[in-house]
């Protein structure tokens, strides 16, 4: 059976199994636990590592609360899959707001970046590749709080990897941050 067959009958269980689906990304399914819950699911060979995942989203916590914050792991037996549980967002159009507030909460958001990447963590998926599904910024996340992030799956912490290679994976995503910054304000 192809791979793609495969995503799309796993998709489709996870649909009828659970119809409180939120989204879908290119590994993972995040559904609706309760009003405050949510979770990313991890079923079979993902290509993405959950204690890895839920580490370094812990990490992030630590430094301040631009990431979306880590609950806890579980399992549901039901569903066959191991969950990262987390704080549950709920997005709001940016487009609603004066450009002179998505200035006030982009400059926040540049400042808590730059607290995470000093602290030794970069999310590395700000803009997500263009061969992938959905927006560019879609780890991107206007709420009540302010711009906030998700999807840690890829990021990067300074211990984990040299200091030649986090400097250039925070200079990409500085790059990142630009192109977004044109993107939230300008459209």
């Amino acid at each position: 059976m192809g791979l793609l067959l495969e995503r799309l009958i796993f998709i489709s269980l996870i649909n009828m199994k659970h119809p409180r689906k939120l989204s879908s990304g290119a590994n993972n399914t995040v559904i609706a636990l309760s009003e405050t819950e949510v979770a990313k699911l991890f079923v079979e060979d993902t290509r993405s590592d959950i204690g890895s995942e839920g580490q370094k989203m812990q990490f992030a916590n630590g430094i301040n609360n631009l990431v979306v914050r880590f609950n806890r792991l579980d399992f549901d037996e039901s569903l066959g899959a191991e969950m990262l549980i987390m704080e549950r967002l709920y997005p709001i159009d940016y487009r609603a707001y004066e450009v002179e507030k998505r200035e006030l909460w982009y400059d926040v958001f540049e400042d808590e970046l730059a607290q995470l990447h000093e602290g030794g963590f970069v999310h590395r998926d700000i803009r997500r590749p263009s061969g992938l599904h959905g927006l560019y910024f879609d780890n991107v996340l206007l709420t009540t709080q302010g711009l906030r992030l998700i999807d840690v799956g890829i990021s990067a912490l300074r211990t984990h990897v040299s200091e030649k290679i986090f400097a250039k994976y925070v200079e990409v995503e500085k790059e990142e941050m630009q192109l977004f910054r044109t993107y939230f304000l300008e459209r």
